[in-house]
């Protein structure tokens, strides 16, 4: 496999793909947290990630369209503007469907999958009505063109270091709200007790629908950062719904550094194989590769006590 390349060529495919690798990364990073606070925190399985992260992608096109359209001079900063929206609209319709849906189903894990999968085609037929089959892509700025050379053979695109620098901003904003704010204390003592944290004053059901709403806001974000890197369609978040789940799973549901850790490891492997292989050849190694792991430690990578 290896034999056919030169030891420069195969460092500058290793760099290229490791490359590859980190903005695959960086949108798996921005789907797990998302759905880390919501199955790890609360326990519900939420099959229509994906689709909130679609949602935050088609803010985004309708937004580049307006700025090209009506605020040409300002479309440099569309970007902000239109990432700013899709997190608030994603937060708000997941507080929706909480408080319409999942607040119902807690503690029947398999009521929540069957029901956020419901919710899942219902999203992809109103996106299929609206935008239609066909996938979209938004136009960027001109600052977010072209690439940087590393080498004379390695090449690194621009988009691709924005949105790790993206990645990188949220991962840091979600632990600081997580583990040093008030309201991350106030999650953590739900999850670790409830009956006591009610006890306490704290309104229980407030969390739940935060909890709920930030996870899909963050899957909003994500949808913004996967118009820099593909081009968006009404299943497109089907594709990466199993691998985010895996990197939940693998890295330890209650742990942001273990969905940190799962997704580097598992991104890293898939890009690399990639290139060598077929990409569904690929998946499937990674994915008994994982499975091999949980079967040794099935608690995941990292794992967070509870108290019961």
């Amino acid at each position: 496999m290896f034999a056919e390349y030169s030891a420069s060529e195969l460092t500058a495919i290793f760099a290229m793909q490791g490359f590859a690798g980190l903005i695959l990364f960086s949108v798996l990073v921005l789907m797990a947290l998302g759905l880390a606070i919501i199955f790890g925190q609360m326990g519900v399985i939420n099959m229509a990630h994906g689709e909130f992260m679609i949602l935050g992608a088609y803010i985004t096109y309708l937004t580049s369209n307006v700025f090209a359209e009506y605020l040409p001079s300002l479309f440099v900063g569309y970007f902000f503007v239109a990432m700013v929206l899709a997190f608030g609209v994603t937060f708000l319709l997941g507080m929706a469907v909480e408080w319409g849906l999942i607040r119902f189903l807690y503690k029947r894990p398999l009521d929540t999958l069957l029901a956020t999968w419901g919710l899942s085609l219902i999203l992809q037929q109103l996106y299929r009505t609206i935008f239609g089959a066909r996938e979209v892509g938004v136009s960027l700025p001109d600052w977010m063109m072209g690439s940087y050379a590393l080498t004379d053979i390695i090449e690194v695109p621009i988009n691709g270091i924005f949105v790790m620098i993206l990645t990188l901003v949220i991962a840091l904003s979600v632990y600081w709200l997580m583990y040093r704010s008030g309201w991350g204390r106030q999650v953590r003592a739900v999850v670790q007790n409830r009956p006591m944290a009610s006890a306490v004053g704290i309104n229980t059901e407030k969390v739940d629908r935060v909890t709920f709403g930030l996870g899909c806001g963050i899957a909003g974000i994500a949808g913004s950062a996967f118009t820099m890197v593909g081009s968006t369609g009404p299943t497109s978040g089907q594709l990466y719904i199993v691998d985010t789940f895996l990197v939940v799973v693998f890295g330890g549901a209650q742990s942001l550094l273990g969905t940190i850790a799962s997704a580097f490891s598992i991104s890293q492997a898939q890009s690399t194989m990639e290139f060598f292989l077929s990409g569904s050849m690929a998946k499937v190694l990674t994915l008994l590769f994982v499975v091999g792991i949980l079967m040794l430690r099935p608690q995941g990578l990292f794992a967070m006590k509870i108290r019961h």
